[in-house]
């Protein structure tokens, strides 16, 4: 008789995840940005105790991952690992047949020095990071985003409370893990950049989130809750690993941005 593939009993931890309504609901919510749970309640439009309930189901699973809020340490941010979520979601398919197994494609990088994306978006969609200081996380974003679109984004950052001078340790992870070269760059208040036209604004610290004004041209809101390497524990040389994990961290969202900019510049195309 001849040997046949064994049934398997359940579906994969991803699918049976990521195919219940509301959990679907919080991932495709957390796919634009970063969010607190009572963000998150109010706009799935269930109780605050059940999105947290489901919410430690997708964190368990690796799928999501909180950070504590810079700007109130009462509160914590959600953010969608895309990276994870494509793996599992790959890995979901070979469960089912050997032909759905990942084949050996390029993929990106996860975390410093990764290749260039092939996907770039078609048009001058307009970008604005924002941090607090302007001396780390934005500038690293709108350097990253410069390179990766090759010329078609413009990409410009800011700060609400910027610092007289760009961080040593962001020109040199910069410079180390990328090959680019910041010493150039200067920090600028976002109120010399809010009569400018952008089609994103993405804050990137939870005190610049809440500080960043309106633009007149309502453009896409999105938030990055991310540390601000400058506060690590320790002096001089002994916080530099930090501004990796930043830079790490951010070049994965620049990358994960890319096709996000693609979709959305079509979209709002004329015909």
């Amino acid at each position: 008789m001849r040997a046949v593939r064994p049934l398997v009993a359940t579906p994969p931890e991803f699918l049976r995840l990521a195919g219940h309504p509301l959990r679907w609901q919080l991932l495709a919510a957390l796919a634009d940005g970063d969010q607190r749970v009572r963000e998150l309640a109010a706009r799935i439009g269930q109780p605050q105790n059940l999105v947290s309930y489901h919410l430690r189901l997708l964190r368990d699973a690796e799928l999501v991952r909180a950070t504590r809020s810079s700007f109130d340490g009462r509160d914590s941010y959600y953010h969608l690992d895309l990276d994870r979520c494509a793996e599992a979601h790959a890995h979901s398919g070979s469960a089912l047949h050997p032909a759905l197994r990942p084949t050996a494609r390029p993929t990106a990088h996860r975390g410093i020095g990764g290749p260039e994306s092939p996907r770039t978006p078609a048009g001058p969609v307009a970008v604005l990071f924002v941090c607090t200081g302007n001396s780390s996380r934005s500038p690293i974003a709108e350097l990253l985003l410069r390179r990766r679109a090759a010329g078609t984004v413009t990409v410009a950052s800011a700060g609400t409370r910027p610092k007289p001078s760009m961080h040593p340790h962001t020109v040199r992870v910069l410079h180390e893990s990328f090959g680019i070269d910041a010493a150039g760059l200067r920090p600028r208040h976002v109120d010399t950049v809010v009569d400018r036209r952008f089609d994103h604004v993405i804050t990137m610290c939870d005190r610049a989130r809440e500080a960043c004004p309106a633009f007149s041209d309502n453009p896409r809101r999105a938030h990055w809750s991310l540390p601000d390497p400058a506060t690590a524990e320790g002096t001089g040389d002994a916080t530099y690993p930090a501004f990796r994990r930043i830079a790490a961290d951010v070049d994965t969202r620049v990358r994960n941005l890319l096709p996000v900019l693609t979709a959305t510049h079509r979209q709002e195309d004329p015909p």
